[in-house]
């Protein structure tokens, strides 16, 4: 890989990474409920993609069930359990999603798991679980509980997703039609004082909403997919495990994260478990879609 693509893709890794963090400074400091924010979140990329909607992808439905899953819903989640989770621990919870998609390859796609995928499942759980053991994350617990519920639906998504013809493009911009369509009346229902947290945030609330939503997902993911196409997944996949690396560095530096002996031995066992998983990848998905599940 040529220096300036290695260069890009730990760019991406940084993007991802304080997307996390931002994310927690939007629901947390400036008080925005979570469920709008995911609703914006996805009509800002869904505004972004107006032209792709002019081609109707195949099982287009599908397409648009998937996408949902693997954002709005999954973002959903997250938002909701980083009010009171930290960054540094939710980095370190959603490595449980590239587990969970071997799991689900296993059920839906018929995949057959060898004994060091096995080990790999193994030690990534074990590593989750110690940094949930951690002080500073015990204090969170029932975010963290959501945060293993936004891996999950990501996971799950991504497995199906594995199955339709619909391009990267056309799965972003339906997915945000679709959360959009899913999350507002939600949070309608389900929330109070949007506009008056959205006008108390102001412009911080928009920059960061144009981050998560034209920087994250349209710019990021997009390149992303580009170099999946363009090098060896062994070679992509596990540069990006620097991603949850990096959102606990930020997440120590700029919302002050505690990050003790615990959190920092759980991070290194589940990223371990992570790469015995995407360096034994299963046949009927890539490995890109171990490591990033979440549009």
């Amino acid at each position: 890989m040529p220096f300036r693509s290695f260069l890009g893709l730990m760019l991406i890794c940084v993007v991802w990474a304080l997307n996390v963090v931002v994310s927690k400074l939007v629901v947390g400091d400036l008080g925005v409920p979570p469920i709008f924010y995911a609703a914006l979140r996805a009509a800002v990329v869904a505004i972004a993609l107006i032209p792709v909607f002019r081609t109707l992808p195949p099982q287009w439905f599908k397409t648009a069930a998937v996408g949902f899953a693997i954002s709005g819903g999954s973002f959903a989640l997250l938002f909701l359990g980083l009010k009171s989770a930290t960054p540094a621990s939710a980095a370190i919870v959603n490595l449980s999603g590239a587990p969970l998609t071997v799991l689900f390859a296993i059920l839906l796609l018929k995949e057959k798991i060898g004994w060091r995928r096995g080990v790999g499942i193994a030690v990534t759980f074990i590593g989750v679980v110690i940094a949930i053991a951690s002080p500073s994350s015990m204090e969170a617990s029932s975010g963290l509980y959501l945060i293993a519920g936004s891996a999950a639906v990501a996971a799950l998504g991504a497995v199906v997703l594995k199955q339709l013809e619909s391009s990267a493009a056309q799965v972003q911009a339906w997915a945000g039609l679709a959360s959009v369509i899913v999350l507002l009346p939600l949070s309608a229902v389900t929330e109070s004082g949007q506009f008056s947290a959205v006008l108390a945030a102001g412009w911080r609330f928009v920059a960061a909403l144009c981050f998560s939503g034209l920087v994250v997902s349209v710019l990021a993911h997009t390149a992303y997919f580009r170099m999946l196409k363009t090098y060896d997944a062994n070679l992509i996949a596990p540069l990006t495990l620097m991603t949850p690396i990096l959102t606990i560095v930020f997440g120590a530096w700029l919302t002050r994260d505690p990050v003790g002996i615990l959190l920092i031995t759980g991070a290194g066992i589940a990223v371990l478990g992570v790469l015995i998983i995407i360096l034994r990848p299963a046949r009927t998905y890539r490995r890109g879609y171990l490591v990033r599940a979440r549009l």
